[in-house]
C-alpha cells in the first residue's frame, strides 16, 4: 500500500487533475515500492525514469513522466520534478522509442554518469554491477552524499577537479565510521559481504575448503618483510638499461640474460630442464609483458614501460601486481581453470609440500562439487602446472628441483604426475593469501547498475 503522504497527495491530485492520477499512481508505485517520499533520491528517479519506466512499464511513457512530476511538485520536490519533464529524459525516451533497448540504456548511463550523483570507483572499491545488500546501501548512502554536496554547491561535476573531489568524497564517505552501522564504515560492510559470498561460493566441498578463509582474509594481508621478487624486479632493471636488453630470435632473452638469472637465482642453466616446457624466466616475461605490461618489445630488445618504471618505484603497487597474476587468466583458459588455480592456492596455504599429482586429485574432487562436470584430475592438472610455473618464478614455491632458465617456446603439459613436491614460502604464502583476498572481494559484473537486481 502507498505510504499516507503518498496517498493524500493522490488524492489532491485527482481533485486539481484527475487526467494525471492513474499514470502518476502508477509511476509512484514502481518507483517508491510503498515507502515514503522522502526517502526519493536523485539516482532513484533518474533510474526510474530513464531506465525502468521505458523497459518496464507499460503505457505511454512521457505521460507517465509527466504525471510522475506533476505528483512529485505538489510535494515539494521541485528538483525532482523538473528531471520529470526534462529534455533528457524526453531524448531517452525516444532513443528507446526509435532506436532499441540499446541504445536507450546507453542514453541512460551517459546521462546517469552527467549527473554526478553516481558514486566513482575508487582504489578501495570497484562497485558491483549487481550488488547486495550491504553494497547497495553504501552506493545509495554515497550517491546521496554526492548529491548533497552538489547541490550545497561544494561539488561540481562538470569542473576541473569534479571528478577528483567526487572520488574523494566517495572514499571518506566508505572508509569513515558511521553511527548508523555501530561505528563501523560501509567499505568493511561490503568486504564482509562480498568475503562472505565467496566464501559459500559453490558446492559442499569448496565452502568447507573456503571456510576458515573468512577470517584469514578479512583483514588486507601485508608483504612480507625482507627481499622478495628479486626476480621481477631484476628483469624490469634490465629492461630499464638503456637501449634495454637484447632479445633472442624467436621469442626469448638472449642466452647471456638466461645465463644471469640462472647464476643469480639459482634456476637452472639454460638447455636443462627443456621437458618443464616454459621456464622460470620465460614465465616471468610473459607476465611481465602481456598481464602487467611493464615492458615491451622494441625491435630486437625488451624495454621498460611507464607502468613498468612506477612498479619499481612502489614496492606495494609491484608486490599487489605480482600477487594477482597467480589468478589471472591465461590467453584461451576457461572460468573452470581459474577457480582450479584458486582452489590449488587454498590448499597449498597452509605450507605443506603437495606433490602435483596429489593436488591435482584434491583440486578435481572440489571443483567438481562445484558444478564443472568434466574436471578430471588431468584436466585441472594444466592450470596447476601454470600456477606452479609463475610461484616458481616468483620464488614463492621450493621443490626438489630448482626450475630451469632457459625460455622455450609455451606448452602446457596433459598431466603433472611425477613432477617433485612443492610447498609455500613465507612469502608464496602471504601471496596466495593476497591474490584469494583480491578474488574475493572483487566486483561482480551483472547488468543494472544500481538497484540490487538484474535487468
Amino acid at each position: 500500500m502507498p505510504a499516507p503522504d503518498v496517498a493524500a497527495l493522490l488524492t489532491e491530485l485527482e481533485r486539481s487533475d484527475p487526467d494525471l492520477a492513474d499514470d502518476a499512481r502508477v509511476a509512484v508505485e514502481w518507483l517508491t515500492g510503498g515507502d515514503p517520499l522522502e526517502t526519493l533520491t536523485q539516482l532513484s528517479v533518474c533510474e526510474f525514469l530513464w531506465y525502468t519506466l521505458p523497459l518496464e512499464v507499460t503505457g505511454d511513457r512521457g505521460a507517465i513522466a509527466r504525471s510522475l512530476g506533476r505528483l512529485l511538485d505538489l510535494g515539494g520536490m521541485d528538483r525532482y520534478a523538473a528531471l520529470c519533464v526534462s529534455p533528457t529524459t524526453a531524448q531517452i525516451l525516444r532513443a528507446y522509442a526509435r532506436e532499441g533497448d540499446d541504445a536507450g540504456t546507453a542514453a541512460y548511463q551517459r546521462a546517469l554518469n552527467a549527473t554526478g550523483v553516481l558514486p566513482p570507483d575508487v582504489a578501495e572499491l570497484r562497485w558491483s554491477s549487481l550488488m547486495g545488500p550491504e553494497e547497495l546501501g553504501a552506493h545509495l548512502a554515497c550517491s546521496a552524499a554526492l548529491e548533497l554536496a552538489i547541490v550545497c554547491g561544494r561539488l561540481d561535476p562538470s569542473s576541473g577537479t569534479g571528478k577528483a573531489d567526487a572520488e574523494a568524497l566517495t572514499r571518506r564517505w566508505l572508509t569513515e565510521p558511521r553511527a548508523e552501522l555501530g561505528g563501523d564504515n560501509w567499505l568493511n560492510r561490503v568486504h564482509g559481504e562480498r568475503l562472505n559470498r565467496w566464501v559459500l561460493g559453490r558446492g559442499a566441498a569448496r565452502r568447507e575448503l573456503a571456510q576458515p578463509f573468512e577470517v584469514r582474509l578479512h583483514a588486507p594481508i601485508p608483504a612480507p618483510d625482507g627481499p622478495h621478487l628479486q626476480a621481477l624486479r631484476w628483469l624490469l632493471e634490465a629492461a630499464r638499461r638503456p637501449g634495454g636488453v637484447l632479445l633472442a630470435p624467436g621469442d626469448g632473452l638472449a642466452r647471456p640474460l638466461a645465463a644471469e638469472a640462472a647464476e643469480r637465482f639459482g634456476w637452472e642453466p639454460a638447455g636443462a630442464g627443456a621437458e618443464d616446457g616454459l621456464t622460470a624466466l620465460g614465465t616471468l616475461l610473459r607476465i611481465a609483458e602481456h598481464e602487467m605490461r611493464a615492458v615491451r618489445r622494441d625491435g630486437g630488445s625488451l624495454v621498460i614501460t611507464s607502468a613498468g618504471r612506477r612498479l619499481l618505484t612502489d614496492p606495494a603497487a609491484l608486490w599487489q601486481a605480482a600477487t594477482a597474476a597467480l589468478l589471472t587468466p591465461v590467453s584461451g583458459q576457461r572460468d573452470m581453470e581459474v577457480s582450479v588455480r584458486e582452489v590449488g592456492l587454498m590448499l597449498l596455504s597452509e605450507g605443506t609440500a603437495l606433490p602435483c599429482g596429489e593436488l591435482a586429485e584434491r583440486v578435481a574432487e572440489v571443483v567438481v562439487g562445484e558444478g564443472w562436470r568434466t574436471a578430471t584430475p588431468d584436466e585441472v592438472a594444466r592450470p596447476l602446472v601454470e600456477l606452479r610455473r609463475r610461484l616458481e618464478a616468483f620464488h614463492m614455491c621450493v621443490t626438489a628441483r630448482q626450475p630451469s632458465a632457459h625460455v622455450t617456446s609455451p606448452q602446457d603439459p596433459a598431466e603433472c604426475a611425477g613432477r617433485p613436491p612443492a610447498a609455500l614460502t613465507p612469502a608464496g604464502r602471504a601471496a596466495a593469501l593476497t591474490a584469494l583476498r583480491a578474488q574475493a572481494l572483487r566486483p561482480r559484473q551483472y547488468v543494472s547498475l544500481s538497484r540490487g537486481t538484474p535487468a
